[in-house]
């Protein structure tokens, strides 16, 4: 079985990375599909939405609709985060892209629209988090807000 295993990467070099990325515009409230885990990973989700910050990129936070406490979502285009989402299937890739953020693993997918994608990895609930290409300046900046909140509520393992 192939384990995803995130490679650190040099946190300077990737935010100019994504901050070579450029900028569009988006307007209006975020929708996102609510992910439907298991209900310990539903649980673990639970925790997590408690335990997650107010501010991430110093931007407030403002959920997506449907309220769920599975999503979360900040500033306005959002910075959208989904727990409880399917295992990416670029995580069997060897080749994939990963890294590592104050102790939480991550994979990295760069998405057609501008926006990148990052799933952890290695821990018993899957979390997603989508950084718009307009806040994609700030590199890495919302993971780094996030990992507490990650290493608190949701605990180094395999997902279900």
């Amino acid at each position: 079985m192939n384990l995803f295993r995130p490679r650190p990467v040099v946190l300077p070099s990737l935010a100019l990375l994504l901050a070579a990325v450029g900028c569009s515009s988006a307007d209006g409230d975020a929708s996102v599909a609510v992910p439907s885990p298991s209900s310990t990973v539903a649980e673990l989700c639970r925790n997590l939405d408690q335990a997650l910050p107010s501010t991430v990129d110093d931007l407030g936070r403002r959920d997506p609709s449907p309220a769920s406490t599975l999503t979360a979502g900040w500033g306005n285009p959002a910075i959208i985060l989904r727990c409880g989402v399917e295992r990416p299937g670029k995580m069997s890739d060897q080749e994939a892209d990963g890294v590592e953020v104050n102790g939480v693993g991550w994979l990295l997918e760069k998405q057609g629209n501008g926006s990148f994608r990052f799933t952890t990895a290695l821990r018993r609930a899957y979390v997603e988090v989508t950084i718009p290409e307009d806040r994609t300046a700030n590199g890495m900046a919302p993971l780094v807000d996030l990992a507490s909140a990650i290493k608190k509520a949701i605990p180094e393992g395999i997902a279900d």
